[in-house]
Formats: C-alpha cells, structure tokens, sequence
C-alpha cells in the first residue's frame, strides 16, 4: 500500500482520489471548499479542509512520507504554482500537477514538479488518434515524436508470427507485448514465433507516424 496526497478536489482531483483510494492506498484529500471534501469522504483515507497554500499547514500532513503529491487547483494557476514550490522545499518524493497552460506547465517544471499533466490536451489526443485509426484504443506519447500505443490486431497480421510479420524491419516499430482480450493473459516481450490471434491486443513502441503506419488497415 502507498500513500498519496491529493490537494484540489475538482472532478479531476476527485476521480485520482477515489481511484488510488478504490486501489487500496492511503489517500490524504485536501480542499479549501467543505461541500467538495464532504464528497470525497467514502472515497479517501482522510478528507480535510484546510489551505494547502499554507506551508506550515501542508507540513502537518507529513508531506515528506507521502509517496506522491496530486496538485489540481483548477483555473487558479498561481495556487498550483505557490503549492508546488511548498510542496519541493518539504521535499515530497514526487510532485504531479495539472497545468493549465504550456507556460504554466514550464513554470511548474522549473519550480520543482516531477510530472506536469494536461488532461484536456491529453485526451484531445487520444480522442482524436482512436477516431483516426479506430483499431488503436490507448496512445501514450512519449519524447521526439514516439509513443506506446495499443492497438488490435489488423485483420493481415492475424495467423501470422511476428517474425513473420517483421515490423521491426517494415516500420521500425517493436511490439513489446501482447494481450488476450478473451483470457487477460499478457505476454511480455512476446518471442518471434508468437502466432496473433484475432484475441490479440498489440502494445507497440515506436515513432508515432509509424506505428500508426503499421496499425492501418489494409
């Protein structure tokens, strides 16, 4: 079990509170306003209200000992910036903050946030990937244009083994692991002689424009 603060309790703070919380860890939620910490009071550890801009206040809930800090204050981009910096000289292990800007999420950045996050933007993104090729279902990007994307199977690539399907070679992507939709058997780092199923969920990384090259349908 591990033990999450979650300061801001907005829709998005409210769903990665009850979320950790429905996952067995320790949650610590936080907010200014009773009504949305009443809310969350069957779906956390401890539901407070308090200032989370007050660094004596933040201090007193033992910060430090905490596994990860979730800061979501919503439009008020000031308040997220004041926490997070309260929240790096307490020396919390890591800081995820939603941003509401580019220029914010570089602020945040600078000050000390270990992970800066755009929920909007984020699932724009994957919205629009999953209507511009239906057969991919999670897209997550990662640094110079690459991502890890998982993806159905294509009809063509059914009863063939990967090394037959050689899309390292054809697309330079990699698949890294396979998952049995029927069964929920994952398989990691599935050997070349692997045979896809129609059952088959593909995780594969590359440069984004390829795999979604290598997804297309025929």
């Amino acid at each position: 079990m591990k033990r999450f603060g979650v300061i801001g309790l907005g829709n998005f703070g409210f769903h990665v509170a009850s979320t950790l919380y429905a996952e067995g860890h320790e949650v610590v939620a936080i907010d200014q306003d009773r009504d949305k910490v009443q809310r969350v009071q069957g779906h956390s550890s401890y539901a407070i209200v308090g200032d989370a801009a007050n660094k004596d206040f933040l201090r007193g809930q033992g910060i430090a000992g905490m596994d990860a800090v979730v800061v979501s204050t919503g439009e008020r981009s000031h308040l997220a910036t004041l926490i997070t910096l309260y929240l790096k000289e307490l020396k919390a292990r890591r800081i995820v903050v939603k941003a509401i800007s580019e220029d914010h999420g570089r602020i945040l950045e600078k000050i000390g946030a270990s992970d800066v996050i755009f929920p909007e933007k984020d699932m724009a993104i994957k919205t629009a990937k999953g209507l511009s090729s239906p057969n991919i279902l999670e897209f997550i990007p990662l640094a110079e244009d690459f991502s890890i994307t998982e993806a159905a199977a294509p009809a063509h690539y059914l009863g063939k083994t990967l090394i037959e399907l050689d899309l390292r070679r054809r697309f330079n992507v990699t698949v890294i692991g396979v998952k049995d939709v029927l069964t929920d058997h994952f398989v990691p780092l599935p050997p070349p002689d692997y045979l896809v199923k129609d059952s088959d969920m593909l995780v594969l990384i590359g440069k984004t424009a390829d795999v979604e090259q290598a997804c297309r349908k025929r």
